[in-house]
Parts: C-alpha cells; structure tokens; sequence
C-alpha cells in the first residue's frame, strides 16, 4: 500500500529564522490510519501539520529540502486550493473557521462556490450535519453554540468536500473532559465508517487514547523522536523525557516503581492488565505521607443565592452559593455551558446578577465599579492575545498601575517583583512577540497580580499548552496560594485540578450540583455532578 502522506528527509526553515524549525523528517502516513502527533511546545509539531495542509509554503514562505507527497504528489505543484480538497483542517480556534452567519450557509460555503445545483447541495449540507450531530443547530448562529457543537460544524465544513484526509489542531483545547470524549468517540467513528485518513495534533494524550489510535508521533526539537504503537510508547520513558504528560494512571504507576510492560495494554485504563502491579501500588500507597495544608477560617468572598439570567424566562444561572477562604484554591469545573464562565463575570462585574448577591470580606460589593472591584479581584482570560495590548512585557504588567496613576518608582520596583514572582525578570525587556504561549499565560498573570488583588481570577490558566509550562503555571498559582492569595480556577483539567486545588465546585445546567473536597473526590464523581442536572 502506497502512503498518503510521506516525508521523506524533508527539512523546513521559516524566511526569519536562522535555523530550520524541522530537520531530516522521515514520516509515512497510510490512507484509514489514525494517527496522533505530539510534543512540547515549540516542537515543530504545528509547522508539521502547516506543511500537510499546505499553509506553507503558501502562507508561511520557507526554505525546504526533501520531499513531501500528499496522494502521491508534491503539494507545490496543488496549490493551497488543490490541496484543500485532499486535506480538511479542523483548527483549535473554530471561531476563526466559521464564514456563515448560520451553521447551514457555513456548512454549504464551498459547495456554493463549487456552483453546486440548490437541491443537491441541501441534501449534501443534510447528509454530513447527521453525521456529525448537528442536524438540529442548521438554522442556528455560530455564536448561539458551545464549544463541541462548533468544533462539530468545523469538522462538517471541512467534511463537506469530502477529502480523504482529516487534520485536527487541538480539537480538544476548547473542551470539557465529557464534550472531548464525544469529540474523540465522533472521530472515531467516522474514520471507521468513511475510511478517512485521521491526523490529531494534541497535548491531551490521556483523552485522545479515550479510543484507539493505529501511532503515535512524537515530535522533539524538529526531528521525530518516537514513531510507536500506544502501548510500545508509554511502557518506555520517553513521553517524561520529551516533557510531554503521560496518562495519570501511568505517571502512577511509575512512581510507585513499577515497570510497565507494553503486553499488559496501558493504552486504555480500563483494558489494562494491573494484576502484575497491584501488590506494589498498594504498599507505595500505603507508605507515601501526604502533607497537610494548614486550613483558615477567614472568609474572603460570599456568594449568596445568585441568579442570573438574560431573558426572565430562561434562566443561566439558578441558586449560587457558596464560600471561599482566604489563600484557598478552589476551582470551578463542569460541562461547555454549564455557566462557569459568567459566575466569574458576575464576580467580576462585567455582568450584574438578577438576584442574590456577593460579599468580599463581609461586604456587598453591588455598589463596586468594575474599577473599584478590579483592586481586589483580578481575572485573566483564557485566551492571552485578548489581554496583552503593549508591545514589551514590563510596558504591558506596568500598564494597570500607569493609568491608575502610581508613581514611576513604585511602578518599576512593583513590575520587577512580580516578574521575578512569575518567572519573567530575565524577559523584562523583551517583546511580547518573542514569546511561547505559555509564557504569555504567565504575562497575563503578572498584568494582574501586580495590582495585587486579594483575589485572583484563572480562566483555563493551563489551555492549550505543554506539560512542561503547565508545571510552571501551576508550581506559580502555588507559590500564591501558599503566600495568602485566594486563588479561582475556571477549568476543564478535572485530573489535573485534583492535585493542586482545595475544593472543587461543581456547575451543571446553570446551577451548583455540589461541592467537594479535591482531596478525596475522583473524576468519576465530578462527572457524575456534572451531569445531574442537564
């Protein structure tokens, strides 16, 4: 069988940069197989999937050697167009991908530029909305859907060609664990029942392997480290050597000191063989002392009764309460429209509640400006790019004291505290340009911290980023939370938020479907609670 994807000693160096970004890639791709790429940030995983979809050399000009077929052919020869009926790309931001004002006229773009008859192309806009499920949102605006209904009517946009390849860019960044699930179990599906070749650029491994992946690539500094089945890759070590996560149960099973072995199937927890293990997690469990957090009594914010909701008949938020403690970590979890987002806005203030009210130390804060509540609580937004508005990073963390009117010495010596809080000192005077998205993330939170809120606000603090700058951004939120700071997570990494968090509050449907302690909870109840009242 002849690849429909082959590199073959292909090297990529961007016009701007003096070294090549990939070197020397060997890499064949099958048509039916599904295969998932992976590796730290900065990588070159992303230029990979670039030159796959032909976004170089067409947008992004280069310099490369080697050879790159797509069917058999070299994708200079295709044009961007050409190659676009062989490659459908599903970004990680969909937003950017939708051109309709209703998931219909989106859907039916290219078959309107194709002059596709009016009958033949409603039957074809029908035919591929079943298959990926959302048939019912046809008449529907982009803006009106969740996060999984748009990164499905992506996937049909691109379908609607139908291409015999499928490239996914993080398909999971904007998805709750349960909406990912569905995202992973309808990728799956359609390979199998439409023979497509699946290619999945992701940093969440654990959630892709939710189904069964033919390979995994890994991707490290330019060059392919690793080209293994799932199970091969993740008894050996190199997943922890490339700072990429492996599978919580896996990193478990690994501190107890236990040697994987691939025959036992670690791919899918629950398929695996842990019989051989057992004895050894059990005594490591019962040996290993988990340190203590000190608990305080001191309330910090209140939140009472709150109902929210923007037409009186439909309701988005119904019956919030809840408490938090100063230097508490608390994270705030549940399914894409569960209303996570807006109780932080009402927190905040960019949004005001119908009903009910909140308290900072003891006090309604209503009559507080958006301003005025900005001196104490602090959000940053999950996306970086939505925040960051100066070209330098001292001239962007200075900027909330410059306009508030704070000296210029206590400006610097403020800016430069916090950047050596956050890990920046060193960039102090870089461009924002020069840096990782991570290191953004950490950009966007010093912005806020330097305020010095007695609250501080994380939407998605660890989206769309590796392993190696998740431990930064959570070794940092520690740090805070240690040193008194009260600290909220607006999150989707429900594994990851069991280790670092004091409680979990749990949203479902717009209402509080409970609250538990992260230390004695697992994610089958979170999803449990996540579920209750959709």
């Amino acid at each position: 069988m002849e690849p429909i994807i082959e590199f073959e000693n292909f090297t990529f160096k961007y016009r701007s940069q003096m070294e090549p970004t990939l070197r020397d890639i060997n890499l064949k791709i099958y048509p039916g197989e599904k295969v998932l790429i992976i590796g730290p940030s900065g990588s070159g995983k992303s230029t990979l999937s670039n030159c796959i979809n032909g976004l170089i050399p067409f947008s992004y000009e280069g310099d490369s050697t080697g050879t790159l077929k797509i069917e058999g052919k070299d994708p200079k020869n295709l044009g961007i167009f050409g190659l676009s009926k062989m490659v459908g790309t599903v970004l990680q931001d969909t937003d950017g991908q939708f051109i309709g004002l209703t998931v219909a006229e989106d859907i039916a773009f290219v078959l309107e530029n194709d002059c596709m008859a009016q009958e033949e192309m409603f039957r074809k806009v029908d035919d591929v909305a079943e298959t990926v499920e959302v048939k019912e949102l046809l008449h529907h605006a982009p803006s009106e859907m969740s996060g999984g209904q748009k990164q499905r009517v992506s996937m049909a946009g691109v379908m609607i060609d139908d291409v015999d390849i499928l490239l996914f860019d993080e398909p999971l960044a904007n998805l709750d664990p349960a909406t990912g699930k569905k995202a992973i179990a309808l990728i799956d599906r359609i390979q199998k029942e439409q023979k497509k070749t699946i290619v999945i650029i992701e940093h969440r491994l654990e959630d892709v392997l939710y189904k069964d992946v033919d390979r995994i690539v890994v991707v490290g500094e330019g060059t392919i480290v690793a080209d293994m089945k799932p199970d091969d890759l993740l008894a050996g070590n190199i997943l922890k050597e490339q700072g990429i996560r492996e599978p919580l149960y896996v990193t478990a099973l690994k501190h107890a000191g236990c040697t994987i072995a691939a025959e036992d199937h670690p791919q899918h927890v629950e398929t695996m063989n842990f019989e051989p293990y057992r004895a050894q997690v059990r005594e490591w469990f019962e040996t290993t002392k988990i340190p203590q957090k000190q608990e305080t009594q001191e309330k910090v914010l209140k939140v009472d009764h709150l109902h929210f909701s923007y037409q009186p008949e439909k309701a988005i938020l119904s019956d919030i309460s809840f408490d938090v403690k100063k230097g508490e970590m608390i994270s705030i979890v549940g399914k894409n429209g569960a209303g996570k987002t807006t109780l932080s806005n009402l927190i905040c203030g960019f949004l005001e509640p119908s009903k009910g009210k909140i308290e900072l130390n003891g006090n309604d804060i209503s009559p507080l400006s958006v301003k005025e509540r900005g001196e104490h609580i602090g959000i940053v937004m999950q996306n970086p790019n939505q925040m960051i508005s100066k070209p330098m990073i001292y001239e962007e963390v200075a900027l909330g004291l410059t306009v508030r009117g704070v000296p210029e010495e206590e400006i610097r010596e403020r800016v430069h505290e916090t950047l050596k809080i956050c890990g920046l000192y060193q960039f102090r005077n870089w461009p924002v340009s020069a840096l990782s998205f991570g290191q953004k993330k950490r950009v966007t939170i010093a912005s806020i911290l330097v305020m010095k809120p007695e609250i501080l606000i994380l939407d998605e603090p660890t989206r769309g980023i590796d392993v190696g700058a998740k431990y930064e951004i959570y070794q940092l939120i520690l740090d805070l939370a240690k040193k008194g700071k009260t600290v909220i997570m607006v999150s989707s990494e429900m594994a990851e938020l069991l280790g670092v968090c004091d409680k979990i509050l749990v949203m479902s449907g717009g209402r509080l479907a409970g609250e538990v302690d992260a230390k004695t909870t697992n994610q089958e109840e979170i999803m449990t609670l996540a579920a209750k009242y959709v």
